[in-house]
């Protein structure tokens, strides 16, 4: 069952959804080779708490981190853990808070140090197919026009894996709220985008196959070609006239400076 969200409560929200975004641009400060992932984990639940939320994913089902930290080939759900990070990798930062009741989550995927061309590209269209899946998001459409826009332009223009078997929701006073919203799927199909809706639109892009698997400890998602993949995130609030992204990568951008990673 969808929950429609009131002014008053999307306004609630917004505040969830700033706080989140600044939690990853503080992480974002301290992205370099030599960190660890358990650092930076750190990071962000002082963040949190300093700002009276609560971290949403730690104690989630018996997840232990703030962040789902991601490497590389590691899609979602990456364990925080003493894993150092090293020039070359992508880290994918994934974060949930708590505030006034109400969730807010947010992804972007980073480069540590100097990323492969390869890489580089895999961010640029991954964050682009983001921006295309929230104009799609718009009161009147349907949900497969969110999934076929990310589909389209990852899998149709560049030949990258669309992951099937993960997918964006839902979310209000739980984190994880019907409808589920998949990123791939056909023009005018599935349910219709009506004002009060709230999601979190997730694109989760492979450079090789779509495939993925589950780790041994039940968490991590990777690709089972071992490429790399790449995750960005935002909070959208579906309104009558407009579609509002109540998370924002503006703090994100100011902090890692990179002209050839933005929308």
């Amino acid at each position: 069952m969808i929950h429609y969200k009131s002014n008053e409560e999307i306004e609630l929200m917004k505040l969830s959804g700033d706080l989140v975004s600044k939690t990853i641009a503080e992480v974002a400060a301290h992205i370099k080779p030599g960190v660890s992932l358990l650092h930076l984990d750190q990071i962000a639940e002082t963040f949190i708490l300093d700002h009276k939320g609560t971290p949403a994913f730690k104690g989630y089902r018996g997840f232990t981190g703030t962040l789902c930290t991601s490497l590389n080939e590691v899609v979602v759900h990456g364990i925080p853990d003493h894993t150092i990070l090293k020039e070359g990798d992508i880290i994918s930062v994934d974060c949930g808070v708590v505030l006034n009741q109400y969730y807010g989550d947010s992804a972007f995927t980073f480069p540590v140090g100097s990323i492969p061309e390869s890489a580089q590209q895999l961010l640029q269209v991954t964050r682009k197919s983001l921006v295309k899946a929230i104009a799609a998001a718009k009161s009147g459409n349907r949900m497969g026009d969110i999934g076929f826009a990310v589909q389209d332009y990852c899998e149709g223009k560049y030949g990258y894996g669309v992951v099937r078997e993960m997918v964006g929701h839902g979310i209000g006073k739980k984190l994880h709220e019907s409808p589920e919203v998949p990123n791939y799927g056909k023009r005018g199909s599935g349910p219709k985008l009506l004002p009060g809706l709230v999601i979190a639109i997730e694109p989760m892009i492979n450079l090789g196959k779509r495939s993925i698997a589950q780790a041994d400890d039940g968490w991590t998602i990777y690709a089972t070609d071992r490429k790399p993949s790449a995750h960005f995130e935002h909070t959208v609030a579906i309104r009558a006239d407009k579609t509002e992204v109540l998370t924002t990568f503006k703090y994100i951008d100011s902090v890692i400076k990179l002209d050839w990673l933005t929308d």
